[in-house]
């Protein structure tokens, strides 16, 4: 319908000559307001200065146009035309044209656009997308953060899917450098201290993950008081780089193999399935290798026996990328793990999603792959967050002070049963719903605004029923399902073919007709909130900002609800109740496609 009105903005304004300037402008935009129309132009506005005219009065010029067009057939689907403000032009579209694409959102037919495929779109037709997030390191707890990055870039790649990307989702971690040395720093200094010994096989993995977290506490906060253990540390750090102790790689593998067990399981909860772990251990070699043939063709050079990269010549910092220990630094093994990815599987793009605290670090690591393979840089891009808080304010691994993400999620969890305590479901099914809940309400508290915010996060107001929550999404969702169940239970029929404009005006304007909990429908503001979906990914999408779908599914659910409360949805004899029925199934369509987006399960029950 948009390509239709924007043919006729151009046929309207054509007398003006102005095609070649209007081209590359966006014509057509849908208001915030509902009462505002369907569509809206600012096209008088952008005209009016060039021509030398107020923007209302073209607008009005404009108008004329148009409504010539809509009384010959050519802007078929358009009630009516009228100007607003300033100058725009507001677009309202027929009660036919609305009940039309409200079929479409249910059309599951064989290669149909509705249904679990509603607001897919080809914008990407195919590109190969890369998308790198979560990043925890072994040897270090999840906390926190990794649910916050984890939470953006999993819906950041599922918009790319849903925008016709050809996705995968790649997981980067240290598995060598300073933190891994401070955990055998810290391990040293409790065995010599409380004779502190590794954990066996037979202790769960949740304590061994514990026991990894410890020692690393342990050893990162002793050499903040004791930097004379720099040699110490450093040449731990050179004995796991190059596996020159057997017993030390005996126990990092063990440790390893711990981490990622556990880091799978919180993936598993998440709705996470990687489709590449890289590692620093693999892309320092690489890095290294970059950086010193970089030497030669100076983009790096030597200072103070270390190995830089000038960033001040780029506006940047200098940051050194290889230490004069001859240890490559993070810098350097971005240098390699951009090679890495893409000799893995050349792709179009690639997105990498951290924290902001990395803004610095990466601006000048891929100014350095831009001088070493330009190609491929330009290919990649960062998309930075903010942090996720709690009432403490930032909390630390290096302090042994953090929140786990495995804590938070367990402590959701139970939160979420206590809520549920009265429903009655027996306490299998009971336990995996309040799981989908506490999940709902971190990522939906994370998702829920632009991605480079800090967030305060507030356990009670995310867990909610009521409101801007992500349970409430999910309760909507429910509701929609009962309300479902009992159309069917009742023989009510919902065949999309079976609703046809005419015959219900027909039945209305019968005087003989029951008229039992009539509503405005087909071109009521739930339907007009409903047709947008496709256009809300989109712009998520060309954003980046999965904020947009969590605002538009909560405005869903408000309207829904509210619909809800004051319409008595299935009652026998009523001729609108298989159109209210209609549009109950599309909005239960729409909310649980955009909960997909943002990796948000919709449970059975609540």
């Amino acid at each position: 319908m948009n390509k239709v009105i924007i043919e006729a903005i151009l046929g309207a304004v054509s007398e003006h000559g102005q095609d070649d300037f209007l081209t590359g402008k966006n014509l057509l935009d849908r208001p915030g307001d509902l009462s505002h129309g369907d569509y809206s132009t600012n096209v008088a506005m952008i005209l009016a200065p060039k021509l030398g005219v107020k923007p209302v009065e073209l607008a009005n010029q404009i108008l004329e146009k148009l409504q010539v067009f809509i009384s010959g057939g050519s802007l078929s689907g358009v009630k009516k035309v009228e100007v607003a403000g300033p100058g725009f032009i507001n677009f309202y579209m027929t009660e036919e044209v609305t009940l039309e694409l409200i079929k479409e959102i249910l059309d599951e037919t064989k290669g149909g656009s509705g249904g679990e495929n509603y607001g897919k779109s080809n914008l990407h037709n195919g590109k190969k997308m890369i998308y790198e997030y979560t990043d925890p390191n072994p040897f270090k707890q999840f906390h926190i953060g990794h649910l916050m990055s984890n939470a953006i870039g999993e819906s950041l790649a599922r918009i790319g899917e849903w925008s016709g990307g050809n996705v995968k989702r790649y997981c980067y971690q240290g598995d060598v450098g300073r933190h891994v040395a401070f955990t055998f720093y810290g391990f040293d200094l409790l065995k010599k201290e409380e004779g502190m010994e590794w954990p066996s096989d037979s202790m769960s993995l949740s304590d061994k993950v514990a026991f990894l977290g410890k020692i690393y506490a342990k050893g990162a906060t002793h050499f903040k008081d004791h930097p004379e253990d720099e040699a110490i540390v450093q040449e731990i750090n050179k004995k796991i780089y190059d596996k020159s102790d057997f017993e030390m790689n005996a126990l990092y593998d063990l440790g390893k193999k711990w981490s990622m067990d556990h880091f799978e399981e919180i993936y598993k909860v998440l709705g996470t399935k990687f489709n590449e772990y890289f590692f620093e251990s693999d892309s320092s070699v690489v890095g290294l290798e970059e950086v010193q043939k970089g030497i030669k063709s100076g983009i790096f050079e030597e200072s103070e026996g270390a190995i830089i990269f000038k960033g001040e010549n780029y506006g940047l910092n200098t940051r050194v990328f290889i230490n004069k220990f001859g240890l490559p630094t993070y810098e350097a093994k971005e240098v390699g793990l951009a090679l890495l990815k893409y000799n893995k599987d050349p792709y179009d793009i690639s997105y990498t999603i951290t924290a902001n605290e990395q803004d610095n670090v990466l601006a000048v690591s891929y100014k350095a792959i831009e001088q070493i393979y330009p190609e491929i840089a330009k290919k990649n891009f960062h998309l930075s967050h903010g942090m996720l808080r709690l009432t403490t304010g930032k909390m630390s691994s290096r302090t042994g002070d953090v929140v786990t993400g495995e804590s938070m999620l367990h402590d959701m969890t139970e939160l979420a049963l206590e809520k549920m305590k009265e429903r009655e479901i027996g306490a299998g099914e009971r336990k995996e719903i309040a799981e989908q809940i506490a999940v709902a309400a971190i990522k939906y508290t994370i998702l829920r605004q632009t991605i480079g915010k800090d967030i305060i996060f507030d356990p009670q107001k995310s867990l909610s029923f009521e409101g801007d929550s992500g349970p409430y999404l999910q309760y909507s969702c429910v509701r929609a399902k009962s309300v479902l169940e009992k159309a069917k239970k009742q023989g009510v029929s919902i065949n999309v073919e079976d609703i046809n404009l005419g015959d219900l005006n027909n039945d209305l304007n019968n005087a003989n007709s029951p008229k039992i909990c009539q509503l405005d429908w087909a071109g009521g503001k739930l339907e007009k909130m409903l047709v947008r979906f496709p256009e809300v990914l989109l712009r998520s999408e060309t954003e980046h900002a999965p904020h947009y779908v969590g605002q538009y599914l909560l405005d869903i659910a408000s309207e829904f609800n509210s619909f809800y409360a004051n319409t008595q949805i299935v009652v026998e004899g009523d001729i609108l109740t298989p159109y209210k029925v209609l549009l109950t199934k599309a909005v239960l369509t729409v909310l649980t496609n955009g909960l997909n987006v943002l990796g948000i399960k919709v449970p059975s029950r609540m």
